[in-house]
């Protein structure tokens, strides 16, 4: 179970804790009409079309969309590590313009270096925080694996770790940087159907905690339950190149019950936008 409690670090939880609870005036994130061409050979190829959409404090938000459409490519583009053929992508009311400290990603196939164990792992993550002494990048990459479970494992290398363990190292090394926004891409498509359950309900968790300093996640997924289970918007995209067919809003109360006839229709909505 991810937790996001701090031992001797008072200061510290009462800032997370004081962000939680302050009133935000306007997105933590925002997509402004958004397009993104890849050059070949002498040809622009357009991947991403005039897409616009709003990512709010405490606000879980899914961008989906049929496989190769370009879902991942715009992740990248939220997080910095794409830039924009033309439109721009905010935190708050800053223009993103490359990776930043308060923007983490998880992604997909865990990333770990094998030759690094856990902590070295967690590590290398915060390696380009300059501010940091080596001790305070140890202390907060062994809090980050002790709040995603992983406590006693801190010398264990990737090969000896299952794809649910790899996967929490990812987290954790996501959290050591103490992330105001949570960029996730295909996060549990890897992982069996028990694993993936209880990971998703450990990143909720970190949603909704006030101690956590996460404020908002948006996520990429083609699995509509899970889209359905997590999430509170939904962003639908067309085939490549990508453009916005559909925002829907999920007000289901939670824990959700798959099984309800509202999960169903909400089920049907997606799939019938995605057709």
């Amino acid at each position: 179970m991810i937790t996001t409690t701090t031992e001797g670090q008072g200061n510290q939880e009462a800032t997370s804790s004081d962000s939680k609870s302050s009133i935000e005036t306007g997105p933590i994130v925002s997509v402004e009409h958004v397009s993104l061409d890849f050059r070949r050979e002498k040809e622009q190829l357009p991947v991403i079309v005039d897409v616009s959409f709003d990512a709010w404090k405490d606000q879980f938000v899914t961008i989906t969309g049929s496989s190769g459409c370009g879902k991942s490519t715009l992740l990248r583009t939220i997080g910095g590590l794409n830039k924009p053929s033309s439109g721009v992508v905010k935190f708050r009311d800053s223009a993103i313009t490359g990776p930043r400290s308060e923007i983490a990603m998880i992604f997909q196939n865990f990333v770990l270096l094998p030759w690094r164990t856990a902590l070295e792992n967690v590590m290398f993550g915060l390696s380009s925080r300059k501010d940091y002494t080596e001790d305070q990048r140890k202390q907060r990459s062994m809090k980050a694996l002790e709040d995603t479970g992983l406590s006693g494992f801190e010398n264990v290398y990737p090969g000896e770790l299952s794809g649910g363990m790899k996967q929490r190292v990812g987290i954790a090394r996501a959290l050591a940087l103490e992330p105001q926004v949570l960029l996730m891409d295909e996060p549990f498509s890897s992982l069996d159907n028990l694993t993936a359950e209880h990971l998703r309900k450990d990143i909720y968790s970190l949603l909704i905690n006030p101690l956590s300093p996460i404020q908002t996640v948006v996520m990429v997924s083609h699995n509509v339950e899970e889209i359905i289970e997590l999430s509170d918007k939904v962003v639908v995209l067309s085939p490549r190149p990508a453009q916005v067919v559909g925002e829907l809003k999920i007000d289901l109360p939670r824990p959700r019950n798959r099984k309800s006839n509202e999960f169903y229709g909400l089920v049907d909505k997606i799939y019938s936008l995605l057709s």
